[in-house]
């Protein structure tokens, strides 16, 4: 399973802004040192933006910075609130593309419990623990 570009670019960018909370950050800022593009890193801070993650200030002096202390941030909240699909089979969105699902295939189980662990690993750490 690969995360998409939208997670990583988040926890990169929480992880940043953990590491410089003395300071606002600018979403350019983010984007050079973090190796993304702006566009995407403006939809990221967007949306961190209305989550407690962040705090966006605007204006000609504004920017953004951490919105809660790093060892309340959970990674696994992240993860779930940032990948738009965590369906890592076609089947969990749309059983009806496969022709097994009928005669009780046993792969969706497997599936749904390893994705389910992927989580729950993710779970057990906060923003703190990585940085």
């Amino acid at each position: 399973m690969q995360l998409s570009k939208f997670s990583d670019y988040s926890f990169r960018a929480l992880i940043y802004l953990s590491r410089h909370q003395e300071k606002l950050c600018t979403v350019e800022e983010l984007a050079q040192e973090l190796n993304t593009s702006e566009h995407h890193m403006k939809k990221v801070i967007h949306y961190l933006a209305k989550t407690d993650y962040i705090i966006s200030i605007k204006g000609r002096s504004g920017g953004v910075k951490l919105g809660a202390s790093p060892d309340n941030i959970n990674l696994g909240e992240i993860l779930k609130r940032t990948e738009e699909n965590l369906n890592i089979v076609e089947c969990f969105g749309k059983p009806e593309h496969c022709p097994l699902m009928e005669s009780g295939c046993k792969l969706k189980a497997i599936s749904t419990q390893a994705l389910r662990e992927f989580v729950e690993e993710f779970s057990k750490y906060t923003l703190q623990d990585i940085l």
